[in-house]
């Protein structure tokens, strides 16, 4: 066998690492140039966030298992630059935060965004959308739901020696007594010398009597991917601006626009045109042309999609989010009512795929802005000059 493999976290064997390094010299193989390191943060809010940080030769990547298997950022290396360029953004916090220190249940329903500074980070499993309050006003589901303020309770790595290819393996449960119970769990792979992961996730109800599940991929960017001028390059279908703010911005509505301190966020919703087996991909690029991340994913797993910007100074916290999802992220009972809740069967799975892959250079983004254009043609994009109201509450 060439796949090399270790347990990090089993809660149900009484295993824990607290420091944990992997390297070709441990492995074997002909793959070379990598590194797989596990550490426990101390001091402020990162106290006890546990990362494990892959290093493929080209790309870092630290992924917390203490924060719903989230990724919190990635560095790529390039040749013409000094210093690695860092993908992910940079909030008024600093992370990557406890759970510990995020007050979910605040009457406001925004507790999440206590703890929110994720390259990517889930957004459910229970529900994944805006606060949602009972008639009474109290707080039933609150922003972004529980999976991403989740512990997982077993992480692993694994590396094929002779490929190079590099897997992190995590379970998370979101469970209670009475209420939903789904896992979740996720590989997150890389190969030596690539400049992208991909993220592969399958949520079970492990329960004996049926689930409901809301999934959403915040997958957020800042500089120096996402700064004024920066251009959103996505296959449309059909979009539609979510409120009266994103009406005012929907001429603009793929580019980053300047920094402000009077504006907010403006969101886009959409369906996303894609190829016949369902495969699409979106881009965004910086103002040069000469740097981009993509999206690729499946849009018969992930049927909605969202852009999100922040246009707030970047002290604030300028940041695009691109987000694959089940559903559109309004109040669940609005999803609900609107038929965009999973239903899963006992013991029933639902498998769910993303890539991310970094572009350095002009002629490699041009290349995926290129393919995105072939799924483009394909399809008569249609824009809503307001809500629909089937899409937004």
């Amino acid at each position: 066998m060439s796949t090399y493999q270790w347990t990090i976290t089993d809660v149900a064997e009484d295993i824990y690492e607290d420091e944990y390094a992997l390297t070709p010299e441990v492995v074997g193989g002909p793959a070379e140039g990598y590194a797989i390191a596990k550490t426990t943060l101390r001091g402020g809010l990162r106290e006890g966030v546990d990362v494990i940080r892959v290093d493929n030769g080209a790309m870092l990547i630290d992924v917390l298992p203490t924060r719903g298997m989230g990724i919190w950022k990635a560095w790529v290396r390039d040749e013409t630059r000094d210093d690695p360029i860092e993908i992910g953004w940079q909030p008024p916090l600093q992370g990557p935060v406890h759970p510990n220190f995020v007050p979910l249940m605040e009457p406001s329903g925004l507790g999440w965004l206590d703890g929110f500074d994720e390259l990517l980070v889930r957004c459910g499993l229970e529900s994944n959308g805006a606060p949602d309050f009972n008639e009474n006003g109290q707080l039933v589901y609150p922003l972004h739901g529980r999976i991403a303020n989740k512990p997982a309770h077993r992480t692993g790595v694994e590396v094929d020696s002779e490929t190079g290819k590099i897997c992190v393996t995590g379970e998370v449960d979101e469970t209670r007594l009475f209420f939903n119970k789904m896992q979740l769990a996720t590989t997150i792979s890389t190969n030596v010398g690539q400049t992208g992961f991909r993220v592969v996730d399958e949520v079970t109800n492990i329960s004996a009597q049926p689930g409901e599940l809301q999934l959403l991929y915040h997958i957020n960017f800042g500089a120096p991917l996402s700064v004024p001028g920066s251009k959103l390059v996505v296959p449309v279908a059909r979009l539609a601006p979510r409120d009266p703010v994103a009406v005012e911005n929907l001429d603009e509505w793929d580019l980053c626009g300047p920094e402000s301190t009077e504006l907010g966020e403006a969101v886009f919703f959409f369906e996303l045109a894609a190829d016949d087996n369902g495969r699409t991909k979106v881009l965004l690029k910086n103002p040069a042309g000469d740097l981009g991340v993509s999206l690729s994913l499946n849009k018969s797993q992930l049927p909605r999609f969202i852009v999100w910007k922040n246009r707030q100074a970047a002290a604030d916290g300028y940041v695009t989010g691109l987000e694959p999802a089940i559903n559109f992220p309004n109040a669940r009972s609005f999803e609900k009512e609107k038929g965009r809740v999973a239903e899963l069967a006992p013991g029933e799975s639902r498998t769910f795929e993303i890539a991310v892959e970094v572009h350095v250079g002009g002629d490699a983004v041009a290349q995926v802005e290129a393919e995105i254009g072939a799924i483009q043609e394909a399809t008569e994009p249609e824009y809503l000059a307001e809500p629909d109201p089937e899409w937004s509450a």
